[in-house]
Parts: C-alpha cells; sequence; structure tokens
C-alpha cells in the first residue's frame, strides 16, 4: 500500500507548517496562552483564509480525503504545540453538526464556522463520567415547543470560547448510562440560565465547566432525532481522536528532534552526552514509539471512514492505546534525557511534555480503551 501523500497533501502540509512556524517560536505561544483569546486569532483567520476550516462543509465525517488533510492540519499544529480549538471546533464540534444538523442547521453555522466567524464546542463530558458518553444526569425536558435543560457539564475543551455549545442531555432512557435517551441541544453562549466558569489547563488550552439552570432551547436548535445521539456522539469523538492522534505525531516528532539535538550538544565529562550509549538506546526507544505512533495515526484516518461500526471502533480504541502508550513514553523520556532544562518555561520540550500528557488522557485514556477494545473482540478479533 501506498503511504506517500499526493502533490495535494503535500502542498497542504507545507502550507499549514509553514503558517504554524510563522506564529509559533517559543516566545509567541506563552503570549498567545496569556491572551484574551487563548491562541492566536492570526493564524485562525489565516486557516480560514486558506479554505481549512471549510473543510467540514463537504463531508469531513466520511470522506477519506478530508480526513488526511484534518490529520496534516493537526499534525502541523502539534509540531508547535498550538493552541487553536483545531480538534474541539473544526473536528468534533463541526463533526457532530454535519452528522446529527438538518440540512438547514448545516446551512445556518457551517458557512460561519468555514470563514471563523463561529466556533463551537461539544458539552459531553460529566464530572462522575469518566469517559463513557452514555453517562448523562443533565436532563432535558419538553417545555411547550422547546427544551429545558438542567445539569452540570464538566471540562468542555474551548467552552468558554465557543459562540455555540453543543449539549448533551438525557430526554428519557430512565438509567443513568443508558444507551438510548440522549439529545443534542444547541445553546448558545449568551442563553439565559446558563453559567459557563472558564479555566485554563495544565496544557496552556482553554476549558469550561458548565452549569445549567432552565435554559432554553427551540425547536429548530435541537440536533437530529432526540433520544438517539449516543451513535453519532461516538462517530465524532472516533473523528477527535483521529485528530488527536495527528497532532500527538506532530508533536512526539518535534519533541525527539529536540531531545537528540540536546544530546548531541550537552557535554559532560569532555564530550557529547549523546555519545554515551545507554542514552542512545533511549533515543532509539523515543524513536520506536514514534514511528509506532505514526502508524496507528494512518490506520485511524483510514479506518474513521469504514462503514462497519464494529471495525471503526475497534480501530479507533486500539489507536488511541497506542498513542497513549507512545505520548507517555516519549514525553517522560525527553524530559528525563534533558534534566532540569526540559522543566524550564522557557524551553518548549516542557510544552510538549504537557500536550502529549493531556492527550494521552483526553476522550479516553489507554486503561479506557485497552478494556473496550478487550471487550469488542481485539483489533483483529479470531476467526
Amino acid at each position: 500500500m501506498d503511504f506517500e501523500y499526493n502533490t495535494e497533501q503535500s502542498m497542504v502540509r507545507d502550507s499549514v507548517r509553514r503558517l504554524f512556524a510563522d506564529h509559533y517560536a517559543p516566545a509567541d505561544r506563552t503570549r498567545h496562552c496569556a491572551g484574551a483569546a487563548g491562541y492566536s486569532t492570526a493564524v485562525w483567520s489565516h486557516l480560514a483564509g486558506m479554505g481549512i476550516l471549510g473543510l467540514v462543509c463537504d463531508g469531513s465525517a466520511s470522506h477519506q480525503e478530508d480526513l488526511i488533510h484534518l490529520a496534516l492540519t493537526m499534525e502541523a499544529g502539534g509540531r508547535v504545540a498550538a493552541l487553536e480549538p483545531l480538534a474541539a471546533t473544526l473536528v468534533q464540534g463541526a463533526g457532530l453538526l454535519h452528522l446529527a444538523g438538518s440540512d438547514a442547521q448545516r446551512e445556518r453555522w457551517l458557512p460561519a464556522l468555514s470563514e471563523g466567524r463561529l466556533q463551537l464546542a461539544v458539552a459531553d463530558a460529566e464530572p462522575q463520567a469518566r469517559y463513557d458518553l452514555a453517562d448523562v444526569l443533565t436532563t432535558a425536558r419538553r417545555d411547550g415547543d422547546s427544551w429545558r435543560l438542567d445539569g452540570h457539564k464538566s471540562a468542555v475543551c474551548n467552552g468558554g470560547g465557543a459562540d455555540l455549545l453543543l449539549v448533551v442531555a438525557r430526554i428519557g432512557g430512565g438509567l443513568q448510562r443508558d444507551a438510548g435517551g440522549l439529545g443534542i441541544f444547541a445553546v448558545r453562549r449568551d442563553a439565559p440560565g446558563l453559567e459557563i466558569d472558564a479555566f485554563n489547563r495544565y496544557d496552556g488550552r482553554r476549558a469550561a465547566d458548565l452549569t445549567l439552570r432552565g435554559v432554553r432551547v427551540d425547536g429548530d436548535h435541537v440536533l437530529g432525532v432526540p433520544g438517539d445521539a449516543l451513535p453519532l456522539l461516538e462517530r465524532a469523538a472516533g473523528l477527535a481522536i483521529v485528530a488527536q492522534a495527528a497532532e500527538a505525531v506532530g508533536c512526539m516528532d518535534s519533541l525527539l528532534e529536540l531531545t537528540v539535538n540536546y544530546l548531541k550538544t550537552r557535554e559532560q565529562f569532555g564530550q557529547p552526552i549523546g555519545r554515551f550509549q545507554v542514552l542512545q538506546h533511549r533515543a532509539v526507544d523515543m524513536l520506536t514509539a514514534v514511528e509506532q505512533a505514526r502508524s496507528m495515526s494512518m490506520f485511524a484516518q483510514m479506518m474513521a471512514a469504514d462503514a462497519d461500526p464494529l471495525a471503526r471502533a475497534r480501530a479507533l480504541a486500539a489507536t488511541k492505546v497506542q498513542i497513549a502508550r507512545s505520548a507517555r513514553l516519549v514525553g517522560q523520556g525527553a524530559i528525563q534525557l534533558h534534566g532540569g532544562m526540559g522543566m524550564t518555561l522557557e524551553y518548549p520540550a516542557g510544552h510538549y511534555f504537557k500536550r502529549l500528557t493531556a492527550i494521552e488522557t483526553d476522550l479516553g485514556d489507554a486503561d479506557y480503551h485497552l478494556q473496550r477494545l478487550a471487550a469488542l473482540g481485539g483489533i483483529f478479533p479470531a476467526g
């Protein structure tokens, strides 16, 4: 199988790499993180002008070519530990809108997103859920022609900066973890009864906890068929896993390069420490982990558009397991080989490490997805 990128894909990769490199020197990242938006608004505008934000408008959830372009963009962002909410808005949020939204809803919101005028966030996680998308206590009750939402959502990525929050709530099913009975509701950030408690995560990204007290949602702001949302939520989360896998590969590539260069220049006992065989072995272990992650990232890009939901779920769970394991090995190895240098805020290694640590646990950690993969019969079931 040919894994080389074609001319168009190579052009997309090179263009977004140049864009991120121009705006993300180490000092720039610190400045973007401390700014009002928490990321570079100039980069966001450039991505809109390049058409990257418009990839979702023609079906990123099902088109292989769009998935590859999205992955190339995420990998380029990972190489500089970029702060833009690409996975939250461009992948999971817009992917869910494309999957669950009506034609009218897509025509209403997707063009604004592609032009950089609208941002999305998916509010699916709750404090008690532990990665289980079906574990929802937030309720939605009919109130005439509208719905009334009450409950709490935790650690919503880009929750403080999103213009439109796609809130998951339970309309039926009876039990807390019932697979049925979930709905998706588009809530404006200024909706009465919605409280947004925004905060900075340890990786520099912005997130928010949401409290909903009698938030009213009109009928035309309900996505899909109320009660049948779980398969669509899982599909959108799968797209986000593909995106974060590619981003992690970009982070690990840069972190490995940074570490190897440090081993070549840092001297001890009158010679570069890279000449010590034990440190060479550690660097080779890191390289092996990066290449394993890259292979699984490509596998996820191929399988995310697969028509078989079971094969797709197995592939994405296996990808998340390998990405999490590689991220931990490469991140910890880089910090240890750098010594105290790797822990300073002025040096990029610590920023990559924190981002990889966040990716390791976002959308389910290795233990969760390993259990899920075992329940699904393994990546290649017997027989």
